[in-house]
């Protein structure tokens, strides 16, 4: 699927879908608890679709309407091989590993595109130390085996997906563990969200100075009626686009505060000098006399490529570091961040750990490829409101992944006004 984008800046308002990140954490609190739960969540993807339907696989009912879930646990062990179709989500897949071991669930896991590439180690190892067995074919992963309680190592600085996993699974266990994090933890508002997650549902994780206490035999309950919040990652690409606008993007359903460490992206587009306001339930961004600035990626990764798209249009030179880990996402974020911007005409320096983005100097439109990416093709859509020709996005059936209505969103701003 390609995409022909209108050059010029965008503005108007639209509604965000719920939050992808929230929702993954919810649902598997959900099918982990003891009673139904009603969960309410404006709009699905192919990620959350995925958990959806691994839940299923290992017992839940999972009953979908009107932007309602409705969820009934699972109940008793779960018997038998159990296939849990992962698609592309990492979320998925390292969340439900654990999961998989405190139930001591038989299981394969299918995986498509980039996610059989992406690391596991060394999760991998820490589960197969605590009494599970892994078996890679290709693209499936069969595991087996009962997770142990105990002492568990992780390192801060590889994915906050294997920490978030453990918390949600762990606390299932008859005994207490400890999940000690080496190094600095980051993307630490992801972990964050997973405790928030578990708070709701009832269940009690302890922060030490090196990680976490989890009790075991605990019990999951989240309310019975329980909805998830509007994502700030997704809004990311319509505020950042808002700075180029003189009339401005406001982006409903966003809330404030948030565990979404995210929401950083206002901070960030005041300090690129952008005007952000706050009223109610939305965001407004509207645009100022942008600089360049220095980035710290370690808490923010999934926000890299559209600030990137951001530094383009800002006067000056924009440093982005600690990047490293975009290199292991649905593509390399980090080469395929720096060729959107090369093919439309913005200078770029890219490092092993980061980008140099020389702005200022206008976009010119042209064909990018989405290299598979949802986040690269949402970035070229906000890359397009600073061209001068229009801009065609190969692939960009990608954003299915995370947003599947995030081109007819994007067309709602044309010719709006606040």
């Amino acid at each position: 699927m390609n995409v022909t984008l209108t050059p010029g800046a965008r503005s108007g308002q639209i509604r965000i879908p719920a939050s992808k990140s929230q929702a993954h954490r919810l649902l598997i609190c959900a099918a982990l608890g003891d009673a139904p739960v009603r969960l309410r969540l404006d709009g699905r993807s192919k990620d959350i679709d995925a958990t959806i339907g691994c839940l299923r696989a290992l017992g839940a009912e999972i009953a979908c309407a009107d932007g309602l879930l409705e969820i009934i646990p699972m109940r008793g062990s779960v018997t038998g091989e159990r296939t849990l179709s992962c698609g592309e989500s990492g979320s998925t897949l390292r969340f439900l590993l654990p999961v998989c071991g405190a139930l001591g669930a038989e299981a394969v896991f299918r995986m498509e595109g980039r996610l059989p590439e992406r690391p596991l180690a060394p999760l991998d190892a820490e589960l197969t130390a605590h009494g599970m067995t892994l078996r890679r074919e290709g693209a499936l992963l069969y595991v087996r085996g009962q997770l142990q309680s105990g002492a568990y190592t992780l390192p801060g600085g590889v994915s906050s997906q294997y920490i978030s996993g453990l918390l949600m699974a762990l606390p299932r266990l008859p005994g207490g563990s400890t999940l000690h994090i080496a190094g600095e933890l980051q993307s630490a508002g992801y972990v964050d969200m997973t405790l928030d997650a578990l708070r709701l549902a009832g269940v009690r994780i302890e922060k030490i100075h090196d990680g976490f206490r989890i009790p075991g035999g605990q019990q999951f309950a989240l309310p019975g009626e329980t909805e998830v919040e509007g994502d700030w990652s997704n809004a990311a690409f319509f505020l950042c686009a808002g700075a180029f606008s003189e009339r401005g993007v406001r982006v409903e359903g966003l809330r404030l505060p948030t565990a979404q460490g995210d929401s950083a992206v206002l901070d960030i587009l005041r300090r690129f000098g952008a005007q952000a306001e706050i009223s109610g339930t939305g965001v407004t961004v509207r645009g100022g006399a942008l600089r360049g600035i220095r980035i710290d990626a370690a808490q923010i990764p999934d926000l890299i490529p559209v600030l990137a798209v951001t530094a383009a249009g800002a006067q000056g030179e924009t440093v982005i570091e600690n990047a490293a880990r975009l290199r292991l996402k649905e593509s390399d974020r980090l080469q395929s961040t720096a060729e959107l911007l090369r093919r439309l005409g913005c200078p770029v320096t890219e490092l092993p750990d980061g980008l140099i983005i020389k702005g200022g100097q206008g976009l010119t439109g042209g064909t990018v490829s989405a290299c598979g990416d949802h986040r690269i093709a949402m970035s070229a859509a906000a890359a397009a409101a600073l061209c001068t020709g229009p801009v065609t996005v190969t692939g960009a059936g990608s954003v299915e992944k995370s947003y599947p209505r995030f081109w007819a969103d994007w067309e709602h701003l044309k010719g709006d006004t606040l």
